[in-house]
């Protein structure tokens, strides 16, 4: 058994959850359930990200102080991911008083260090990236729409730049730190476009966590928060599970935020004394009509009307197989309809519905054993090793698509042998038995982006437990249904949606 610590990034509470967010959570709690199936111990960890300039302002606009703003929103994360059937660890929320201490003991250090001195910060701010930007980055657009501003105030500056050969060592020594490639060669190209010291606290604001050596600061809204992923470890109060954690950390984020995750925090990290450094995981965007899915966008989307149209197993699996992690993906009602008809009431949902229908007209009910040897069991051999190099190599819908050539070849094996027109008899036995076994594995390999539809099925084939419960490579070889089982002849798993 090993240990898979996984982060979501976390989100800002001055709006509502959209699918963008979701995508990240469910690619990671889809990852992490293929773990759990593994046997591996598994931490999965997401939350919310309560302090800067842009909540500040958000709680001023509604009429509310910054922390009812953030408790507010913040459950409303919490209620959307539960809505989701997301198997989170622990829920994060950065202003709690264990990231304060977190963040204040990681910063001390590197101020102890060497790495942290005061300078005056000269020049323009991004309220809504929550980032100082250069002058060449400002356009005309930005400053009528009131989107950036200029500041001049005495800060403490991080020295990101003693950094620079360290940072890229690193990665050269280890090749598979960021995947996909394409994102790792961009976090190279920012270091070796050489890095700037970065200002790393504020005093024009209150929100945020204090400073502990210079009365008036507080640390600007990064710093703060991407420290969360070490204060959920154990970073600050528990150095034992730090110590047990921190190793296997890996983090899940969107390619918008490279720059912060792949490059200052591992800095960060350094110049504390932390020596482990994380693996990262990239997504692209998901896009509506060709455009960034976001807060300030009328293109958001909201999971719970999905899940009112899908169903919570359906919006997980349409989303998940139609939208490869890593590139950007557009999305839309009428693709994730039409992957749901195929995939889940065409082929899964059908081939339970006749399996279990066609025991109940030939073997009164009762499920009977699979053929010990069969060619659907070269067939499983080969889904799931490409099936779980698609989970390790973080990639759900590749897996996902090789589950289902599983699903498609014992369709196409009962359609073949035809057991409806057979005698009830040894034949058809056998016949039903190895589209049993085949469903009972589709179950446990499914079960990653369909927990709970993969739960009932797995009661309808007449087995006790859980797929859920199951461990992977053991429980996927072939020949283990028992037979002699009740089998259910019930409703459509996934009704077919009309347009």
């Amino acid at each position: 058994m090993s240990r898979y610590y996984l982060t979501t990034p976390i989100f800002y509470v001055n709006d509502a959850p959209h699918i963008g967010h979701a995508y990240s959570v469910l690619n990671g709690d889809a990852v992490t359930r293929w773990h759990r199936l593994l046997g591996d111990e598994v931490f999965y960890l997401t939350g919310t990200d309560e302090h800067g300039l842009k909540v500040q302002r958000a709680a001023e606009a509604n009429g509310l102080s910054p922390q009812v703003q953030a408790d507010r929103t913040s459950q409303r994360f919490r209620a959307a991911w539960a809505e989701l059937g997301v198997a989170n660890d622990e829920f994060i929320r950065t202003t709690e008083p264990r990231h304060h201490r977190a963040v204040q003991k990681l910063m001390q250090r590197a101020y102890d260090n060497g790495y942290i001195y005061s300078a005056t910060y000269d020049g323009w701010y991004s309220v809504a990236d929550e980032a100082y930007i250069s002058q060449e980055d400002v356009t005309e657009e930005d400053l009528k729409a009131g989107r950036v501003e200029r500041m001049t105030e005495e800060n403490y500056f991080f020295a990101l730049s003693a950094f620079e050969e360290q940072l890229l060592d690193w990665y050269e020594a280890n090749p598979h730190n960021i995947t996909p490639e394409g994102y790792r060669n961009e976090a190279l190209g920012i270091i070796a476009g050489g890095l700037r010291d970065i200002s790393i606290t504020r005093t024009s604001i209150d929100w945020g966590i204090p400073v502990p050596w210079a009365d008036g600061h507080v640390f600007y809204v990064w710093y703060d928060a991407l420290t969360n992923y070490a204060t959920a470890a154990g970073y600050g109060d528990d150095e034992g599970r730090f110590a047990a954690w921190w190793p296997s950390a890996r983090h899940l984020i969107g390619k918008d935020i490279i720059r912060f995750h792949c490059v200052y925090w591992p800095a960060m990290l350094l110049a504390a004394g932390v020596n482990d450094l994380p693996k990262f995981h990239v997504h692209g965007w998901l896009l509506v009509g060709g455009k960034k899915m976001g807060k300030s966008a009328f293109n958001q989307i909201s999971p719970s009307d999905l899940v009112s149209d899908f169903g919570v197993d359906g919006f997980r699996y349409a989303l998940l197989r139609d939208t490869p992690f890593g590139p950007d993906s557009e999305v839309s009602h009428e693709s994730l309809q039409q992957r749901y008809n195929t995939d889940l009431a065409n082929n899964f949902g059908n081939l339970l519905q006749r399996a279990c229908a066609l025991v109940h007209r030939k073997c009164g009910g009762v499920g009977p054993a699979p053929d010990t040897d069969h060619p659907l069991a070269d067939v499983v051999a080969a889904v799931y090793a490409d099936t779980a190099e698609g989970w390790e190599r973080f990639q759900p819908s590749v897996a996902l698509e090789a589950t289902w050539r599983l699903i498609r070849d014992t369709n196409e094996y009962l359609q073949a042998t035809e057991p409806w027109k057979t005698d009830p008899g040894s034949v058809v036995d056998t016949i039903l038995g190895n589209v049993l076994e085949s469903l009972r594995i589709v179950c446990i390999l499914a079960s990653p982006a369909m927990p709970f539809a993969c739960e009932v099925a797995w009661g309808r084939l007449g087995l006790s437990g859980s797929p859920l419960d199951q461990r992977l490579p053991e429980a996927a070889e072939w020949g283990q249904y028992p037979g002699g089982l009740a089998v259910v002849d019930g409703e459509p798993l996934f009704p077919r949606l009309l347009d």
